[in-house]
C-alpha cells in the first residue's frame, strides 16, 4: 500500500480561480480515485512566486509568469495516490493547451498556453520540493478514505 502514498502538487492559477474551474478540476481527481491531502486559497507573493518558478528564471518569459501567476488567487493543493505524479500530468494535458487532448483539464477549459489554468508537478522528486515549499508538514492531512478498498486491491 506504500506505492499509494505518493504525492503531487497541484495548483489551479489565477485564471482557472477567476473562471471558476476550482471544483471541476477537484472532481475530476476526485473521481480518478486519488486522495486530497492539502487545500488552501491564497495570493502567492512575488518572492514566493520566483522561489518556484527558479528552474526558469533566465526564460524569457519569467517576468510575464510571475506577474500572472500573482495576478489573483491560487489554490495549492496536495493529492496522494499510485502514480499520482505522472497519471496527474496525463490528466491536465499539455503545457501548450493547443496541443492537449480533448478530455484532459487544459484541452478542455484553455486555449493559449499564457492562460493554462493549472500547474502539476513534472517528477516525484519536484512535488516534494512544491509541497514543501507551498505546504508547512501539519496541513499535510492523514486519513484513511472509506474508497480506498474500492479503488485499490
Amino acid at each position: 500500500m506504500a506505492a499509494t502514498k505518493e504525492q503531487t502538487f497541484i495548483a489551479v492559477k489565477p485564471d482557472g480561480v477567476q473562471r471558476g474551474l476550482i471544483g471541476v478540476i477537484i472532481q475530476r481527481f476526485e473521481q480518478k480515485g486519488f486522495r486530497l491531502v492539502a487545500m488552501k486559497l491564497m495570493h502567492a507573493s512575488k518572492d514566493h512566486l520566483e522561489k518556484h518558478y527558479s528552474d526558469l528564471k533566465d526564460k524569457p518569459f519569467f517576468n510575464d509568469l510571475v506577474k500572472y501567476m500573482s495576478s489573483g488567487p491560487v489554490v495549492p493543493m496536495v493529492w496522494e495516490g499510485l502514480g499520482v505524479v505522472k497519471t496527474g500530468r496525463v490528466m491536465l494535458g499539455e503545457t501548450n493547451p493547443f496541443d492537449s487532448k480533448p478530455g484532459t483539464i487544459r484541452g478542455d477549459f484553455c486555449i493559449q498556453v499564457g492562460r493554462n489554468i493549472i500547474h502539476g508537478s513534472d517528477s516525484v522528486e519536484s512535488a516534494k520540493k512544491e509541497i514543501k515549499l507551498w505546504f508547512k508538514p501539519e496541513e499535510l492531512v492523514d486519513y484513511t478514505s472509506c474508497a480506498q478498498d474500492w479503488i485499490y486491491e
